[in-house]
C-alpha cells in the first residue's frame, strides 16, 4: 500500500484537503490491548466504546518540497524535519510516521482539536485516522485507491502500535472509523481481521443516549501507555487475572443493556466495572475522578473515567433528570479546578469523514 515519495505541493496549492473523526467514551477500555486480550481470547475479550461529536480536523496545505510539517492548534507547537528525517517518538510522532508510510512530503499537516488534549479520549488515534483519510484523499486526486473504512482502521492501529512500541489497543481508532455505539470483541489470533463489530444502536437509539450521557473533563492531563503498563504488568504475572475476567462479563452485560435501552441497568453496570477497577486499576482514581464519580452514584447515574484514566475524562449514564441534576453538581465540583469543565458533546454517528462531505444529521 506505500508508494514512492512523491511532492504535494502543487497538487495541494490548488486542493488543499480537509478530513475529520470523532473521539471515543468507553466501557471495557484495556482488552483490546493484544497482552490480555490475545491469551484470553476464549473467554471474548470486549471493549463497548461511544464515538463522540467532539471531532479532531486535519488539513492538509502545501509546503516546501522534501519537507513535512506538522502543526497542532491544541498544543501551540509545530515541528519541520525533512521526510527522510521525520522522528517517530516526538509530540507529533504518529503523524510523521503516517506521512513516511505513504511517502508524501512538500505539505503541512494541521490539526485541530475540539476536545481537550490528552483528555483519555483517544485523541491521538483521531488525529491518526483523519491524516490517513486525508492521504487517502490524495491517493484519490491522483487517481490511485482510495482507502475503505477497514484499511484505514489497519493502517491507524498499526501505526500507532509500532510507534508506542506495542503498548495500543484498537478501541481507539475503532471508535474513530467508524462512529456510533458499538460493542468489539477482540480476536488478535485471525489472521485477517482482529475483531468483531456489533452495531449496539440505530439512529434514533444514538439520540435517546446522547441525552442520557454527561463527560467532563478533570482539569488534568493522563498518560496512558505509562498507566495500562502498570496494568498490564500485574495481569501478566497473574494477580489480576480474575477480576479483569469478572469485569469483561460486567461490559458484555452493560453492551446488552444499552442494546436494549435499558439506561438504568446499563448505568449500574458501570457502578459495577468502577468497583472493579478501584481494586486492580487504583493508579486511574485521582481525588477530582473519584469526587465526580461518587456525586454521580449518589444522583442515581453510573459513571467512569474514559481510557486509561489518571486524570483526564469522566462521563455518566442514568435517566434524563438525573443527568440534569449531575451536570449542576460536576460544574460546581469543576469551578474548583484550572482547567475542569463538562464536555457538551453526543454520540457522532458518522466516524471519519472528509469535511464539507455531506451528512445527514440524526439530530
Amino acid at each position: 500500500m506505500s508508494t514512492p515519495h512523491r511532492c504535494l505541493k502543487e497538487l495541494l496549492e490548488e486542493n488543499p484537503i480537509n478530513s475529520s473523526a470523532p473521539c471515543r467514551i468507553d466501557s471495557g477500555g484495556t482488552w483490546d490491548i493484544k497482552a490480555l486480550a490475545l491469551p484470553l481470547e476464549g473467554a471474548k475479550p470486549t471493549t463497548v466504546n461511544l464515538a463522540l461529536n467532539l471531532r479532531t480536523y486535519v488539513t492538509l496545505f502545501p509546503y516546501k518540497p522534501g519537507w513535512v510539517k506538522i502543526s497542532s492548534e491544541n498544543f501551540h507547537a509545530q515541528e519541520t524535519y525533512p521526510l527522510d528525517q521525520v522522528p517517530f517518538n516526538s509530540q507529533f510522532g504518529l503523524m510523521f510516521a503516517v506521512a513516511s508510510f505513504f511517502g508524501f512530503h512538500g505539505l503541512e499537516i494541521a490539526i485541530t482539536s475540539v476536545s481537550p488534549v490528552k483528555a483519555g479520549l483517544g485523541g491521538s488515534s483521531a488525529a491518526g485516522v483523519a491524516a490517513i483519510k486525508a492521504f487517502s484523499l490524495v491517493k484519490a486526486l491522483l487517481h490511485e485507491k482510495e482507502l475503505g473504512k477497514g484499511d484505514i482502521l489497519h493502517l491507524a492501529f498499526h501505526l500507532e502500535d509500532a510507534v508506542n512500541m506495542g503498548m495500543c489497543g484498537l478501541q481507539d481508532q475503532g471508535a474513530s472509523v467508524f462512529g456510533g455505539v458499538n460493542k468489539w470483541v477482540w480476536n488478535y489470533s485471525r489472521k485477517v481481521r482482529p475483531f468483531e463489530r456489533e452495531s449496539l444502536l440505530d439512529a434514533m437509539g444514538q439520540r435517546e443516549l446522547s441525552k442520557r450521557i454527561l463527560a467532563a473533563y478533570s482539569g488534568s492531563t493522563h498518560l496512558s501507555a505509562k498507566i495500562n503498563r502498570l496494568w498490564i504488568e500485574e495481569f501478566l504475572k497473574g494477580n489480576t487475572r480474575s477480576s479483569w475476567i469478572e469485569l469483561n462479563r460486567i461490559v458484555n452485560r452493560f453492551a446488552r443493556h444499552l442494546q436494549e435501552r435499558q439506561w438504568k441497568a446499563g448505568a449500574e453496570e458501570l457502578r459495577n466495572e468502577v468497583a472493579i477497577r478501584k481494586e486492580v486499576t487504583p493508579q486511574a482514581f485521582t481525588p477530582i475522578i473519584t469526587r465526580l464519580i461518587q456525586e454521580s452514584e449518589e444522583m442515581g447515574c453510573g459513571a467512569r473515567f474514559a481510557g486509561a484514566g489518571g486524570g483526564g475524562t469522566v462521563w455518566a449514564l442514568g435517566e434524563i433528570d438525573d443527568i440534569q441534576g449531575l451536570r449542576e453538581k460536576w460544574a460546581a465540583i469543576l469551578k474548583g479546578t484550572k482547567k475542569g469543565r463538562i464536555l457538551d458533546c453526543g454520540v457522532d454517528p458518522v466516524g471519519v469523514r472528509e469535511e464539507g462531505e455531506p451528512v445527514k444529521d440524526i439530530y
